[in-house]
């Protein structure tokens, strides 16, 4: 290897999380200054039920602007709601379902060719996270897939409770349980004073009770209302459960075509795609 090439590589872990950190942008998209807004890019679940989008929340902070999973439809969902991707530091993603995590190749063809990137760009999730999204890319765009990214790309694989601080935003993963074959993540979000749950997708888990105490948002997924599929939340169930969660906000998401069906009966407060909530 050339001496100049090595003098290029960082040599550390620590060093790669600096040279990406230190780039992200201090100038929140919508100029808010130091409040924390999320915005539901996504809300739908694997079927787009009711016409929603996949699952996508972005999220606005005073050093740090991220996606929290990154659905197929992220592009579009961001583009209609007038937002820049480039804005996007790093995604986080809760585990390895097309729905949570196919946008990803979007997001490099986009910084690719539409809008060139050169700041460096990161991709956090469970274990398998870059084989994953370099297999899936591949298969979308197989020349574009394995060439050099004109941009500095990252992947780091999160482990359960075990905390990772990314720029002014602290993540800690804990395990949900999803589809046996992989490894699910919900997470315990904190940047600027303010903790944001998410399930991602789980059937219930009592888990859910110490990990939203405090929070000042918990998404939760509420993919079904009368069926109980053993690897997702119906309405019933959070519902029964939702004053032990003493979190300042609950937002049910992932919705499915059985609660979209009855949201009149329906009394906690369900996400819309595009809506936004200042924190």
């Amino acid at each position: 290897m050339p001496s100049s090439t090595r003098a290029r590589r960082p040599r550390s872990r620590a060093a790669r999380d600096k040279r990406v950190t230190s780039s992200f942008s201090h100038v929140r998209g919508d100029g808010r200054g130091d409040a924390v807004r999320v915005t539901v890019l996504g809300s739908g679940d694997a079927f787009g039920s009711g016409g929603r989008l996949h699952s996508a929340y972005l999220v606005d902070a005073p050093g740090a602007t991220f996606l929290v999973d990154c659905g197929p439809s992220v592009l579009q969902a961001m583009k209609r709601l007038g937002r820049d991707p480039e804005e996007i530091d790093f995604v986080l993603l809760s585990h390895l379902h097309g729905d949570h995590f196919a946008g990803v190749p979007f997001l490099f063809m986009q910084y690719r060719y539409d809008a060139p990137r050169t700041r460096p760009f990161a991709v956090y999730g469970p274990p398998g996270t870059e084989r994953r999204v370099r297999t899936l890319f591949s298969a979308l765009y197989a020349k574009p897939s394995h060439e050099a990214m004109p941009f500095p790309l990252r992947f780091t694989e999160l482990h359960e409770n075990r905390k990772q601080t990314i720029g002014p935003v602290a993540v800690l993963p804990f395990r949900v349980p999803h589809a046996p074959e992989l490894t699910a993540f919900g997470y315990r979000i904190t940047v600027a004073g303010r903790t944001i749950v998410y399930s991602g997708d789980s059937s219930w888990t009592d888990e859910f009770v110490p990990r939203a105490r405090g929070a000042d948002l918990f998404i939760c997924e509420c993919s079904t209302y009368e069926t109980k599929v053993g690897i997702h939340i119906s309405y019933p169930e959070i519902a029964a459960r939702a004053p032990e969660l003493k979190c300042r906000r609950l937002l049910l998401s992932h919705l499915g075509r059985e609660p979209l069906r009855r949201l009149g009966e329906i009394e906690l407060e369900c996400a819309q795609d595009g809506m936004t909530l200042d924190l």
